[in-house]
């Protein structure tokens, strides 16, 4: 971490940056035990789909022919529903603004200011204006999420043993485990704090880029938009329903493609994030110093012609088992070809929290609408340049316009409630 990260999360250790000792280590078993676990994912499974009806209402309720923004939609989506599990309501006073200081941040954070290229240098640090604010942006931060601390302790107190650990949100597991560690290991608020800036970063940002990418790439593949919406249809008509629920994503394979080859092509942190060498090794002939810091170029490891073939093509079935040179490949951290959340301990501990907003989502927006490019424009067209930040997006916001589907209940029912 350079130096003006540092500035972020000084004084509080959390799940990203904090250095690898005793004290990460359990932060991290406490997380993926009681955080990201599985069970504890699936306890907001309420959540994600009621914010995605609010989706697609809002989606179905565009005027007919007109292009819809679903970059913006998607990030609603996503926000609302990481903010809910977070602090168990998406009515936070301060919503806009704790977004905007944190896009902000993700803004900052990958740049290479004058404090990062000279480290040691106080002047650096007095002249570059990054320093500045981080630190402004830091002080904002904390005063909203102190407010919801506060409010979340005062609940708690009032409900003594009567809280319910099934209806917990993200902030009241955290204080309760801050409760029941006590000394063994302290986890202060400013801990708190921290991990709750991780696991929004890391749940809302990736995986609303993920779902924006993988709308992209089917827009400019008709043939594979067809295969993953005669997919999803054939599952929901089998189902007798016609409203799409986490229980018909594990059947929907080619749609699993769709999003994998979305990530081998477009993981959401290129460059994963920053690591630091603990010990002098020599990698391919290179002397990497003891303190070095490492960035790994996920990117192009995924794009590798040495071991993908038509590496730049769009092409889900090269995970199908098809001889497409990624038939046995997973994302998981097994294979380092393909390493769109890392690997290793410090691997994405939300990978299964945002994976499950981009399947659901995905196979939802794909049942319910018919999608084309507004203004007749071809799909060959679809401005693919990428932004520069902590996370990768598309430059331009998605525009589209949305029809929707004869099975969809949508067609008949638009009125967003809110």
């Amino acid at each position: 971490m350079g130096p003006v990260s540092r500035l972020w999360f000084q004084g509080a250790d959390g799940l990203v940056f904090a250095p690898y000792g005793e004290p990460w280590r359990r932060l991290r078993r406490v997380c993926a035990a009681e955080l990201l676990s599985h069970r504890r994912v699936a306890s907001f499974r309420h959540v994600r789909e009621d914010e995605l009806s609010r989706l697609l209402r809002a989606v179905a309720s565009s005027p007919p022919s007109s292009p819809v923004n679903l970059t913006e939609m998607i990030s609603t989506y996503v926000a609302d529903s990481t903010v809910r599990a977070i602090i168990g309501s998406r009515r936070l006073k301060d919503r806009d603004e704790y977004l905007r200081l944190l896009g902000e941040l993700f803004s900052i954070m990958p740049g290479m200011s004058l404090p990062d290229l000279f480290p040691s240098s106080r002047l650096a640090m007095l002249v570059s204006r990054a320093p500045g604010r981080i630190r402004r942006y830091r002080r904002r931060m904390r005063r909203i999420m102190d407010s919801i601390i506060d409010e979340h302790k005062e609940r708690r107190d009032a409900a003594g043993d009567e809280e319910d650990d099934e209806e917990e949100d993200l902030v009241d597991v955290l204080l309760r485990l801050q409760k029941e560690v006590g000394d063994q290991y302290p986890l202060t608020t400013e801990n708190i704090k921290t991990v709750m800036v991780d696991i929004f970063a890391a749940a809302s940002e990736t995986s609303a880029t993920a779902l924006d990418w993988v709308m992209a790439e089917l827009m400019r593949s008709p043939t594979a938009m067809r295969k993953a919406q005669d997919e999803v249809r054939r599952a929901l008509a089998g189902a007798g329903g016609g409203e799409v629920t986490e229980d018909v994503l594990p059947g929907l394979h080619y749609l699993k493609l769709v999003v994998k080859e979305t990530l081998r092509l477009h993981p959401p942190a290129p460059l994963l994030l920053p690591r630091r060498c603990e010990s002098a090794c020599e990698v391919l002939g290179h002397d990497v110093p003891a303190g070095a810091t490492v960035l790994v170029n996920a990117w192009a490891i995924a794009r590798d012609p040495a071991h993908w073939e038509s590496p730049d093509d769009f092409s889900p079935e090269r995970f199908a088992g098809d001889g497409g040179g990624g038939e046995t490949r997973d994302f998981r951290g097994a294979d380092f070809e393909f390493i769109p959340f890392g690997a290793g301990r410090r691997m994405c501990p939300g990978m299964a929290f945002g994976l499950v907003h981009v399947e659901l989502a995905l196979a939802a927006l794909l049942f319910h609408f018919d999608w084309s490019l507004p203004g007749g424009m071809d799909a060959g067209e679809l401005d693919m340049t990428e932004s520069s930040g902590l996370t990768v997006r598309r430059r331009l916001q998605l525009l589209l316009v949305a029809r929707p589907h004869a099975l969809s209940l949508l067609c008949h029912e638009v009125v967003i409630d809110y």
